[in-house]
């Protein structure tokens, strides 16, 4: 491993070179582990703590299969499906290891009694299958989550509906949390050249599903002059949303959680904004009931910040938390574009409000992979922006997937991974100057 890293580390070695470097036997990874499925039984979700769950593991390095890449894994990040396979919820994602491997002889590779975790990365290309021909040793390159078989017509149009369509690192092993990763060629993608590793790991998952739910005709498919209501503006997947609401033309309703929250939508641009704990909104007066009183004051604050206009588009994650008022405040004929769930999986609305004014609930996950080519192409040209907060090295992952978890952080938290130190990789300083202060707004926030 010292071999490859010193050849990266270089910056000049040659293609040819990097495909001559041994491949290490084993590699160290992020694992949760299948014994450990049951440890948090009895616990309320907030108290299932990753510190204890994930491990960093040696593991052996898998065999390179037919369109396949290995990668050199110079950094990656933490997304929540990486927070949900740590606590088990709602599933452990063995189930998910079990029923892809028994799919083919080839990918029985996956089924093991652990799972190195993680769907970020940036890094280099040691190897590539039989039948790869866009990607070579040493190409630095990025990498989206969608893992697709494209054997059945379902996914022919869009491959996010392929009927084996998983999420690399969160469906699948061998995930970027990790010294080396095992992905499928066409999950790759150019690094931006402007980016250290840690930057350009960062918008992967969370970059390419804000541009589909957002931005695509497969989601909202935003115009120019659209209010848009972001949750969780300031978070890893918001952050996104707001820039993409920013950049197309469209009006940005900013919910926020706190006044440094709030300052940072500022800073991206954002001028309507709304900081949900200086306003007390409480949306379920207990367990079971939600209080309405509190969706139309949302709405009726919505409007004194747009003269008067709801939300075309509600930019839903949250989940069972916020989306009764999503749904009761999103605009006549509105849409309701909805991932993740955060705060919970089963949704409760009136649907009094969306039959009788023609509202749609529009379920958007992850992209395909024209998509994330397109919003990493945005990444890449300095039009949107990376919004990484904190980085931890490999070892103290545990940690970083804990502050995910209760919210502790903003944007998204980086893992160095291979690379010893943070600020490395960036081979177009000019580009990267012009975009120092945007690249750097979510830093040590």
């Amino acid at each position: 491993m010292k071999d490859i890293l010193d050849a990266i580390l270089a910056g000049d070695t040659p293609a040819e070179d990097f495909g001559q470097l041994a491949v290490p036997e084993h590699y160290r990874g992020i694992t949760v582990h299948a014994d450990d499925t049951a440890m948090f039984e009895g616990l309320a979700t907030r108290e299932k703590d990753p510190r204890k769950s994930l491990h960093l593991d040696d593991v052996p390095t898998p065999e390179l299969g037919p369109g396949e890449a290995l990668v050199a894994v110079m950094a990656s990040a933490i997304n929540y499906n990486t927070v949900w396979t740590s606590i088990f919820e709602p599933v452990s994602t063995f189930s998910f290891l079990k029923r892809y491997g028994k799919l083919s002889p080839l990918t029985a590779r996956h089924d093991l009694p652990y799972h190195v975790v993680g769907s970020d990365l940036a890094g280099v290309v040691l190897r590539t299958g039989p039948g790869v021909n866009a990607w070579k040793p040493g190409d630095e390159v990025v990498a989206h989550c969608l893992s697709v078989e494209l054997e059945s017509p379902d996914g022919h149009n869009d491959t996010m509906l392929d009927s084996e369509q998983r999420i690399w690192g969160f469906e699948t092993n061998f995930g970027g949390l990790a010294e080396l990763a095992l992905v499928k060629s066409n999950q790759l993608m150019p690094k931006p050249a402007h980016l250290t590793w840690e930057e350009a790991a960062s918008p992967g998952l969370v970059n390419s599903t804000a541009y589909r739910q957002l931005v695509s005709p497969n989601g909202a498919d935003m115009k120019q002059g659209d209010v848009v209501l972001v949750w969780g503006a300031s978070g890893g997947l918001g952050s996104y949303a707001t820039q993409f609401a920013l950049n197309g033309g469209a009006i940005p309703v900013c919910v926020v959680s706190s006044p440094e929250k709030a300052e940072i939508c500022r800073a991206m641009g954002a001028e309507l904004i709304i900081d949900r704990s200086a306003e007390g909104y409480e949306f379920w007066s207990d367990e079971h009931t939600q209080d309405q009183s509190e969706w139309k004051r949302l709405g009726a604050k919505i409007r004194e910040l747009t003269g008067g206009d709801d939300p075309d588009i509600v930019f839903e994650h949250p989940g069972r938390e916020t989306f009764g008022a999503s749904v009761f405040v999103a605009r006549k004929g509105g849409k309701i574009v909805t991932c993740a769930s955060t705060s919970g999986f089963l949704h409760e609305y009136d649907n009094r409000y969306l039959w009788m004014n023609l509202k749609s609930i529009i379920g958007s996950h992850f992209a395909n992979y024209r998509e994330a080519w397109e919003a990493n192409r945005l990444i890449a040209k300095g039009m949107v922006h990376p919004t990484l907060s904190r980085v931890y090295p490999l070892e103290e992952t545990g940690q970083a997937a804990y502050d995910v978890h209760r919210n502790l952080h903003q944007g998204k938290v980086g893992v160095l991974t291979l690379a010893p130190s943070e600020g490395l990789g960036v081979k177009n300083p000019e580009l990267r100057e012009q975009h120092l202060t945007e690249i750097n707004r979510f830093r040590d926030r």
